[in-house]
């Protein structure tokens, strides 16, 4: 049975995401909890927390009463590019310079392995 969990709007690049990501694709949850737990970078956290809501959605299915953490993988993990914030700063001799802030939209997939 597979469950999926999607988190939108996340500010901070898709790249910058699929870096922390690439550390957990196709693990098992237990263990990439255990990294994104211990890891540093901004996005883990963002990454640990849809993590868990999928596992959540899983265990609230019908057949999720005997689903175990270690028994579930990561199936599917994927980053896409939100919209773009674009905003000025005034620059020297009346400039002025565009920022750009990024966002992405991250949809994580488990399954247990069955059907």
């Amino acid at each position: 049975m597979d469950s999926r969990a999607v988190t939108r709007y996340i500010s901070q690049s898709s790249r910058k995401i699929r870096k922390t990501l690439a550390l957990v694709k196709g693990k098992n949850v237990d263990h990439a909890l255990n990294i994104l737990h211990f890891s540093k970078e901004k996005a883990a956290t963002v990454i640990e927390k849809t993590l868990r809501s999928a596992l959540s959605n899983l265990m609230q299915g019908e057949e999720g009463q005997d689903v175990s953490a270690d028994s579930v993988t990561i199936k599917e993990a994927f980053v896409n590019g939100g919209p773009v914030q674009k905003r000025f700063r005034a620059r020297a001799q009346g400039r002025a310079a565009r920022i750009r802030r990024p966002s992405s939209h991250l949809t994580i997939v488990i399954t247990d392995g069955k059907n």
